[in-house]
């Protein structure tokens, strides 16, 4: 269905005209009418039509001045001069701005039909060519996309082979001078600007090509500079000031050859995003970071030195070395490789190192980890330095908390061995505690932690214990069977024995003697 504007200031015309073309081709257009030349183009602004038929004579802005403003626009629509004066003046005018056709009043019924099948036929063979050039176009731009796609891949790849793949693919268009851009911004911007009027414009008109990584960046292949200085300017407005992005871009590439080249010096350049200050400009150019130092030394003692230090009370000493890691003139000077080194090598000698020897921690230190994981989760290098620092604070406590469990359990072993020992002799907690020289309140806990039950508990169960053994084996009386087990009296070794058996020693001795007879 076509959409037609009709403007003429007089109703009973626009709305007679309306009727007639209803009439005749039922369904065909969406008809939308204007008393004058002003409300015609605002109503076009708010909803395009197809078609314009309009009156020469009309108020505030006149037929003339209404195709004027219409033939303007990027894709004009089709236009209809309708007079009652036959002045040659106005045909020259109208024919000026690509006007299809002049119809003078009264209308007569057939000549208006007769130009609108006139226009349909126009309008629909060009509709028809640009279907097949959009199609055509589509393809190269596919057929380009997967070029670069299939050349950036490549790590074997050299620019002989990228020359022959990139002229076979059109990309040579691009020569003698353009540029790579790459954008990281969030989902949401990436979708605004892919969807903006300046992308998708340029795109028509001048030599530029976008694409979409495989980790969801927007790369942009230019042949001037300034279309991607226009891309970021479209980028903060169609994003509202809202969010961060940041723009890489290459040096000028002038052979086809070098798009690989290219493509790595707009990825190395939007490395660098780490290292500005948040008020920077989010635009990084190759050339700005070219004279970075590249023969830079990780101080691996540094990073063993950290490594060796885990579990240990020296949490100061080991941020000062992770500062000398970081450090302002390394953040100035040194070149973006330096600092993935460094991530790497954490990582591998002393957070993995860590896991590896003494297995998994926390769910939140498990978290932090994975974070610290990779360079580029972080905005800033102040971030992840901050990461790393929490990290490796929390995997010395982790270590250290490791540790002291098992010095405890030697402990613990050591004073159970004591008691055994001992359980004879006027023994107490505070002796136990100092043979294995532990403070008396954090070996009372300990211990009940390890065997179960307290101190105390623990010695009444030993020397019970040893007294069935006694009121089994021997003869002995009561009174000695409690001296020998550590009992200072026989009626306290009576009590405590009916409190844990339900029984005397001598009831517990007679059962004894029955069980032994039944066998």
């Amino acid at each position: 269905m076509r959409t037609l504007l009709i403007a003429d200031d007089e109703r009973n015309i626009r709305n007679g005209l309306k009727a007639m073309i209803e009439r005749e081709f039922p369904g065909a257009y969406r008809i939308m009418l204007a008393a004058d030349g002003k409300q015609a183009l605002e109503q076009y602004g708010q909803d395009p039509a197809d078609i314009v038929l309009t009156d020469i004579r009309m108020p505030v802005l006149d037929g003339i001045g209404l195709i004027k403003r219409l033939a303007e626009l990027p894709q004009a629509p089709a236009l209809l001069i309708l007079s009652g004066y036959d002045d040659f003046q106005y045909a020259k005018e109208a024919i000026k701005h690509k006007v299809k056709e002049y119809l003078l009043k009264p209308i007569v019924r057939e000549d208006l039909f007769a130009a609108l099948g006139r226009i349909e036929t126009e309008l629909s063979q060009r509709e028809s060519i640009h279907h097949k050039l959009e199609s055509t176009d589509k393809y190269r731009k596919g057929m380009q996309v997967n070029t670069l796609q299939h050349i950036w891949a490549r790590s074997d790849i050299g620019a002989d082979e990228i020359e022959s793949l990139g002229y076979e693919a059109g990309l040579g268009e691009f020569e003698p001078s353009y540029y790579i851009a790459i954008l990281d911004c969030s989902g949401h911007q990436r979708n605004l600007i892919k969807g903006n009027e300046y992308l998708a414009g340029h795109e028509r008109g001048e030599k530029l090509l976008s694409l979409e990584e495989k980790e969801g960046r927007l790369v942009v292949l230019s042949a001037e500079r300034e279309l991607l200085r226009g891309m970021e300017n479209a980028l903060a407005s169609a994003s509202g000031g809202t969010g961060t992005f940041s723009i890489g871009i290459s040096s000028e590439g002038e052979k086809i050859g070098q798009l690989k080249t290219k493509y790595e010096e707009a990825r190395h350049a939007l490395k660098y995003r780490l290292l500005l200050d948040r008020s920077e400009s989010s635009w990084m150019t190759y050339e700005q970071f070219a004279n970075r130092d590249r023969a830079y030394r990780v101080a691996e003692d540094s990073v063993r030195k950290l490594s060796n230090m885990m579990g240990t009370d020296r949490e100061k000493e080991m941020k000062s070395l992770l500062m000398e890691l970081f450090s302002a003139e390394r953040l100035a000077d040194t070149d973006i490789g330096y600092f993935e080194e460094v991530s790497r090598m954490l990582n591998e000698r002393v957070f993995d190192e860590v896991f590896r020897t003494y297995g998994d921690s926390s769910v939140e230190v498990i978290k932090i980890y994975k974070l610290a994981g990779n360079l580029y989760n972080f905005t800033h290098i102040q971030d992840y330095i901050h990461c790393v620092q929490d990290l490796l604070f929390s995997l010395n406590d982790y270590i250290r908390h490791l540790k002291s469990a098992h010095i405890d359990q030697k402990d613990m072993a050591k004073a159970i061995e004591y008691i055994r020992a001992n359980y004879n002799k006027d023994l107490s907690m505070t002796m136990v505690s100092n043979h294995v020289s532990l403070n008396y309140s954090y070996f009372s806990q300990a211990f009940k932690d390890f065997a179960g039950t307290s101190f105390v508990n623990y010695l009444k169960n030993v020397r019970i214990g040893k007294a069935t053994e006694l009121l089994e084996t021997t003869e002995l009386k009561v009174l000695e069977i409690s001296e020998k087990v550590g009992f200072d009296n026989a009626k306290h070794f009576n009590r405590v024995f009916k409190d844990m058996l339900g029984v005397t020693p001598i009831e517990y001795r007679q059962n004894s003697s029955s069980r032994s007879r039944g066998k």
